[in-house]
């Protein structure tokens, strides 16, 4: 196997691990187990678990900003791009609970963390002025609207997660239901 075919398994075996027991499941000697190689392959693509972590995360925040790229490569207005986007957040964050408390836990040191969350912040708070400029979202700092989006993405995800929102019970709302509340606050039509 190629070395960035073995890297791909291993950062999805990683990531099952993640997504089945947090970070703390996640050692590299077991990713190497499950990633079907040496228990020390891993020491050659990873320098260490907060390594492999960051990857991690970069590589959620890189999928999340994919899918607004290609929403706005496909045409899409940025009010519908926002609104697609926020509501993807929510969907993974729900899905994938660990993947997003990973992408906004705390990093000591890691350029790739650092450079995938500014440029998808910066493709975000653009999508947003893109939006305000069409006269579809309330004027305003876009970069603070898009960090109050982000919050909200991330309350409304960790309460559903907690079982404290259900669309039939509590909050008689679902973490959607509550980003798609602020977002028509939001606009102006």
């Amino acid at each position: 196997m190629s070395p960035i075919g073995t890297r791909q398994k291993l950062l999805d075996a990683a990531e099952d691990l993640l997504d089945d027991g947090g970070p703390a499941a996640v050692t590299l000697r077991e990713v190497g187990r499950r990633g079907g190689v040496s228990h020390n392959a891993p020491y050659k693509h990873f320098s260490s678990k907060e390594r492999l972590l960051a990857e991690l995360a970069a590589r959620e925040m890189t999928r999340l900003q994919e899918k607004l790229v290609e929403d706005r490569a496909a045409g899409l207005d940025a009010a519908t791009a926002v609104t697609r986007s926020v509501r993807e957040q929510v969907t993974r964050a729900v899905a994938h609970p660990e993947r997003y408390r990973l992408i906004y836990g705390r990093w000591d040191s890691t350029d790739l963390v650092d450079r995938v969350a500014v440029e998808s912040s910066a493709l975000f708070a653009q999508t947003v002025a893109d939006a305000q400029a069409a006269g579809a979202i309330a004027a305003g700092d876009p970069e603070r609207i898009a960090a109050l989006l982000r919050a909200v993405v991330r309350g409304a995800a960790e309460l559903q997660s907690a079982g404290h929102l259900a669309a039939d019970g509590k909050g008689r709302a679902d973490a959607i239901d509550l980003v798609d509340d602020l977002l028509s606050l939001l606009r102006l039509s």
